[in-house]
């Protein structure tokens, strides 16, 4: 069997991220759903940019900033994701590269430019998210390294990718070479209108033990069992044999399996700038505890704190090294 190198690969879309504040009448004026995500082509992406006033850039994409908390925990990350053969594709994978990141997926050559996702930050923290997918809808198996795979002790990819087909077809190839090598398999719900569009396939592939580990917020746990009611949706996820990673916001988190069910309280933050990536540096500290045999409990007390670090300023990505973060707390990394 092939040696473990890398804690975690994170499968994803490789997308930069252009923030702005906003107030809540410009979501108003704009039609848009607070709290939501949606895709744009070329001409939206470009007329809402006009809009946003001042703005602030960084490398993103959930399962990016997953690998790249990772990496701040001082692990050993890998990442497959899609960039263009342009300028921002440059700027993502130096990024990702210089946060301590294995990314080498080819860039795609003569097709759509590197996405870039518009996130409007209104004053409660909230983010509404306007997507331009560009390069990203090209990722396929051919762009699955098995040995990557295979030397992961956990493959993660984020339910945003689920939409295109080829990208659906490098996941469950993914997921075969890792289980075949032992490994561990893991998906982020990402967001309720993804799991409304793949209820069926999502609950199918924890029934089919595809994935032995699902992340959720209360939002996508609840949409994905149909139910208003949060305790029927974790009896379901205890139900589903799968390990489940809950992150219910203020009310900290919970590891759910058949045998246990451990919560965990949040950590508290004084000032919530934003809370984009919350739930991405959550993952990275719950995989980071996986990958290195940590409890379940301490496991989602890492993840806790990661998303507390990330919320309290603009960005998704660490702006301080969460392994001296992580030490100051008591944890072993």
């Amino acid at each position: 069997m092939t040696d473990i190198r890398f804690d975690a690969l994170c499968i994803g879309n490789a997308i930069c991220d252009v923030f702005a504040h906003v107030e809540d009448d410009f979501l108003v004026r704009e039609d848009l759903i607070k709290a939501s995500m949606r895709l744009i082509d070329t001409e939206e992406a470009v007329r809402l940019y006009d809009k946003m006033g001042q703005t602030v850039r960084v490398s993103g994409g959930s399962a990016g900033n997953t690998a790249a908390g990772i990496a701040s925990l001082g692990g050993t990350p890998a990442f497959f994701g899609k960039v263009a053969a342009d300028e921002l594709g440059d700027s993502y994978a130096h990024d990702m590269k210089g946060t301590g990141v294995h990314f080498e997926t080819p860039r795609l050559e003569g097709g759509n430019p590197t996405a870039r996702s518009m996130i409007l930050i209104t004053p409660d923290g909230e983010r509404t998210m306007n997507t331009y997918l560009g390069a990203c809808t090209e990722f396929g198996p051919a762009d699955v390294d098995p040995d990557v795979v295979a030397a992961s002790a956990i493959t993660y990819m984020e339910g945003y990718l689920w939409d295109p087909e080829e990208a659906k077809k490098a996941f469950l190839e993914a997921a075969k070479i890792a289980h075949a090598n032992g490994r561990k398999v893991g998906i982020t719900l990402s967001d309720s209108f993804c799991v409304d569009r793949y209820r069926a396939e999502f609950t199918g592939l924890l029934r089919d033990g595809v994935v032995d580990v699902m992340f959720a917020n209360e939002h996508e746990i609840k949409a994905l069992y149909e139910t208003a009611d949060l305790d029927t949706a974790i009896a379901a996820a205890r139900d589903s044999g799968a390990l489940t990673a809950l992150t219910l916001g203020e009310n900290g988190a919970m590891a759910i399996t058949r045998e246990e069910t451990v919560k965990v309280t949040a950590q508290k933050v004084d000032d919530v700038v934003d809370l984009t990536g919350a739930g991405d540096l959550f993952a990275s500290g719950f995989l980071f505890g996986l990958a290195r045999d940590y409890d379940l409990k301490s496991a989602a007390e890492l993840g806790c704190l990661c998303a507390a670090n990330v919320i309290g300023h603009v960005g998704a990505r660490p702006e301080t090294a969460l392994k001296q973060i992580a030490g100051q707390s008591g944890f072993e990394v």
